[in-house]
């Protein structure tokens, strides 16, 4: 979302300037006071009243919202049109614009005709459907499915030992410290998001042969204690 067409003020400590126009748009990175647009957008969405057929979570109605990262829920398309032009409704009064490119739907279903509309239109907006997106980092699927994300979570975890080589196999490094740079370091990076993962043997697999990798780089080869090799 972009913050355009509007006027606003700054507050520093008890001093608060004059009214200034927000002409070309105010995006949550932008210079000007960053927390300026998150304000516009919390108070826009603590507004809207979502369609009480949406979908539960704890037993409550909701959108999640972090930052500019906003996803509506709904356990239909009729749903999830009725929450999202609530909220553009909500917006619009404030001054603030959805962005259409980056706007994407999902219909997460065991049906696989179900939502067979690829596209969705709100306030002469086109929103594509997609098979899956990031959400806050962690990679969502139509199916369901975690192997994409893990897949992403090892490769990060790839780069992250790579980078860290070095260090876990220096011989001047005491193996405990090593051990902790992995846990502090390579490990949250791996397992982030991990909480919401149902694992199959297969992903349990690919993560043990991640660690056996960091851990033979601290311990060095494993011998064989008959043969020695």
């Amino acid at each position: 979302m972009s913050l355009t067409e509007t006027y606003s003020r700054v507050r520093v400590c008890k001093n608060v300037s004059d009214r200034f126009p927000i002409r070309n748009g105010l995006k949550q990175r932008d210079a000007l006071p960053p927390m300026l647009f998150s304000f516009a957008l919390e108070y826009a969405i603590r507004r809207v009243q979502v369609n009480q057929d949406g979908l539960k979570l704890n037993g409550t109605h909701r959108l999640l919202a972090y930052a500019d990262d906003v996803n509506i829920l709904g356990g239909s398309i009729r749903i999830l049109k009725e929450n999202a032009e609530a909220l553009v409704a909500a917006t619009r009064q404030i001054g603030l614009e959805v962005s259409a490119d980056k706007t994407k739907y999902m219909v997460m279903s065991r049906d696989q005709n179900a939502g067979r509309i690829h596209s969705v239109r709100i306030d002469n907006n086109t929103f594509e459907r997609v098979e899956g997106f990031k959400y806050l980092g962690t990679s969502l699927t139509n199916q369901n499915s975690i192997a994409e994300e893990i897949k992403s979570r090892l490769k990060l975890g790839n780069a992250c030992y790579h980078s860290a080589q070095n260090l876990l196999s220096s011989r001047l490094l005491p193996k405990n410290i090593k051990i902790k740079i992995y846990r502090t370091i390579i490990f949250p990076v791996v397992l982030y998001g991990c909480e919401t993962w149902s694992l199959t043997l297969r992903e349990e697999r690919k993560l043990r042969v991640f660690e056996n990798m960091v851990l033979r780089r601290i311990f060095g080869p494993r011998r064989d204690e008959v043969t020695g090799e």
